[in-house]
C-alpha cells in the first residue's frame, strides 16, 4: 500500500514576514502538477498570520511549529492549539529534536501537546529521532521504539488516524548528512510494526510516516521509493522556493 505523500517545509527561525509571503507566493505559482501530494508549510509564529491569508485559495497547509497543551493562561511565550487554528493551521510540529535538545522537551511533554492539538482539530505531526551516539552504540530502534510509544500514550485509534509521524537521525539534521534509504527504510518500517501493535494493522498501513533529516531534490527520489516513506520534513532546503519545488515534485 502506498499512501499519499505529505512534504512538510519547516522553515524553523527563519523568513521575516515579507520572505515568507514572497516563498509562499512561489510556490503557490510553481505547484502546478504537484497534485498528488500534500504540501504543508511551518513558517515562525509572526509570520503564521500573513502567511495563512497568502495561502488562501490553494492547497498549501499551514502548521505551527510548535504549540503548549493549555488553552489559555500565564504561559509567557507559548502558543495554544486555538491560536493557531485562528490563523489557519491545519497541522503542528510536535517534538522535534531540536525542541527536544534545546528546550527541554521530553516524550511526557511531547505526548500532552499531542493529546492538546488533537482536541482542538489540528492534526500533529509527532517527530522522533536518535542522536549519533545513540546511532553508533546501536540504540537506535530502542529510543525510535522508546519516543514512539510514549508520545502516543492515551492517544485513541480514532485519533491516530489523523496523526503523522516524522523519523527524523539527530545526526542527519542540518548536517549534511542523510541517512541512506536502506537505513531510513529499516527504522520506518519498524515504527509501522509498532503502530500495529499499539493500534491495529489497519491504522498503521494508513498512517504516513516522513523522513526528515538533510532532505534535497537530489535526494529525495531514492527516500520516497523506499515502501514505508510517505514524504518529507524539510528543513533548510524548503526556505528556497526552487530546491523546495524539486522535493514536492519529485
Amino acid at each position: 500500500m502506498k499512501r499519499r505523500p505529505i512534504m512538510a517545509g519547516n522553515w524553523k527561525m527563519n523568513m521575516l514576514v515579507s520572505e515568507a509571503e514572497a516563498l509562499v507566493k512561489g510556490l503557490k505559482s510553481g505547484l502546478d502538477g504537484a497534485e498528488e501530494v500534500d504540501v504543508v508549510v511551518a513558517p515562525p509564529f509572526p509570520s503564521l498570520y500573513s502567511v495563512g491569508k497568502a495561502l488562501s485559495g490553494s492547497s498549501i497547509a499551514l502548521a505551527g511549529q510548535n504549540l503548549h497543551w493549555e488553552v489559555s493562561g500565564a504561559y509567557t511565550g507559548e502558543v495554544s492549539a486555538t491560536m493557531l487554528l485562528d490563523v489557519g493551521c491545519k497541522y503542528v510540529i510536535i517534538g522535534h529534536s531540536e525542541r527536544r535538545q534545546f528546550f527541554g522537551e521530553n516524550d511526557e511533554t511531547v505526548n500532552r501537546r499531542v493529546k492538546a492539538a488533537l482536541s482542538a482539530g489540528l492534526d500533529p505531526i509527532v517527530c522522533v529521532g536518535e542522536v549519533l551516539e545513540e546511532r553508533k552504540s546501536g540504540r537506535t530502534w530502542e529510543v525510535v521504539g522508546r519516543q514512539t510509544r510514549e508520545g502516543l500514550e492515551g492517544i485513541s485509534k480514532g485519533d491516530a488516524e489523523r496523526l503523522v509521524l516524522a523519523y527524523e537521525p539527530v545526526w542527519a539534521i542540518g548536517t549534511g548528512e542523510t541517512a541512506t534509504p536502506e537505513q531510513v527504510q529499516e527504522v520506518h518500517a519498524k515504527i509501522r510494526g509498532l503502530i500495529g501493535e499499539l493500534y491495529d494493522e489497519g491504522i498503521a498501513q494508513g498512517m504516513r510516516i516522513q523522513y526528515g533529516g538533510s532532505v534535497k531534490p537530489d535526494n529525495v527520489r531514492g527516500l520516497m521509493d523506499q515502501p514505508d516513506v510517505d514524504g518529507a520534513l524539510v528543513g533548510g532546503a524548503s526556505l528556497k522556493v526552487e530546491s523546495f519545488l524539486g522535493i514536492v515534485k519529485f
